[in-house]
């Protein structure tokens, strides 16, 4: 059984008891429960697959939040050349690492 789910403007194919690293949800501490409204496909145990149009009706996903923190950082470096301009930025995202229940 597996399921596409959307979530921080990409789609994420995920299973049961799966864990994954999402952009963070502003609202969701550590430790909370969590769903997901916007499914786009489902399957189930006999292989039917259900598809939305662009979302299924009346489906959600039960995650549960582990930890939340920041990834790696990125480098940023604007450059032109023959006019003195340079500008380098740093970046780290924000992520939550969830455990997909049902």
């Amino acid at each position: 059984m597996f399921s596409v789910i959307e979530t921080g403007g990409k789609q994420c194919l995920i299973s049961p008891g799966q864990k994954i690293k999402i952009e963070k949800i502003k609202t969701a501490q550590e430790g909370d429960e969590i769903s997901f409204d916007k499914v786009l496909l489902l399957t189930n145990e006999k292989g039917e697959v259900k598809i939305g149009t662009p979302y299924l009706k009346n489906e959600k996903v039960e995650a549960k939040v582990l930890k939340s923190g920041r990834g790696r950082k990125i480098i940023v470096f604007r450059y032109h050349s023959k006019t003195r301009y340079k500008k380098k930025k740093g970046h780290r995202q924000e992520y939550m690492e969830v455990e997909i229940k049902k």
